[in-house]
């Protein structure tokens, strides 16, 4: 799917995916939520760390406005350091509850389309995002990855999910 190259695209493609995954979750009970699956990771896992990243990527783009170090994905790590960094999210997000993942989930949601719906197209699409460093991703870009595509990640993931419960 290509990359959206204006607002009105990134919302649009924004509000469809996570409608989409809202449409998935709605159905799933917490039992099923929180079922561990491969890499000891559940539902509740990846909505939760669907929420987190987009609130990586908010912070990101608070830094790179302030002239702050921005630190990508995490301080302390690079991305090379991915399959640790999630792991050690799956560690501290532990203890939340499936209602608590679904919260934190709508309520990031509602965080990046303020932040999208406050910007216009030139600060979206105009430049790279300010302390991305080398990278000549956009804002925009980095907030479809860090939102409709983690949604339709999540998704994929999901829906797999439920069709290996289904056969058994």
């Amino acid at each position: 799917m290509p990359a959206a190259q204006d607002k009105a695209a990134l919302i649009a493609v924004t509000e469809k995916d996570y409608a989409k995954v809202i449409k998935l979750i709605d159905g799933v009970s917490e039992e099923t939520a929180l079922q561990k699956r491969e890499e000891d990771t559940s539902i509740k896992d990846v909505i939760g760390h669907r929420a987190h990243w987009i609130d990586l990527f908010l912070g990101w783009h608070a830094d790179g406005q302030a002239g702050r170090v921005v630190h990508m994905p995490a301080k302390g790590y690079k991305w090379s350091d991915l399959k640790a960094y999630n792991a050690a999210l799956r560690e501290i997000q532990a203890g939340m509850g499936w209602e608590d993942a679904r919260s934190e989930l709508a309520a990031a949601h509602g965080r990046l389309m303020a932040l999208i719906d406050s910007l216009d197209d030139a600060a979206l699409y105009g430049a790279p995002m300010p302390g991305g460093g080398a990278s000549k991703w956009t804002l925009g870009r980095y907030a479809e990855a860090s939102g409709a595509s983690h949604y339709r990640s999540a998704a994929k993931f999901i829906r797999a999910a439920l069709r290996a419960d289904a056969k058994k």
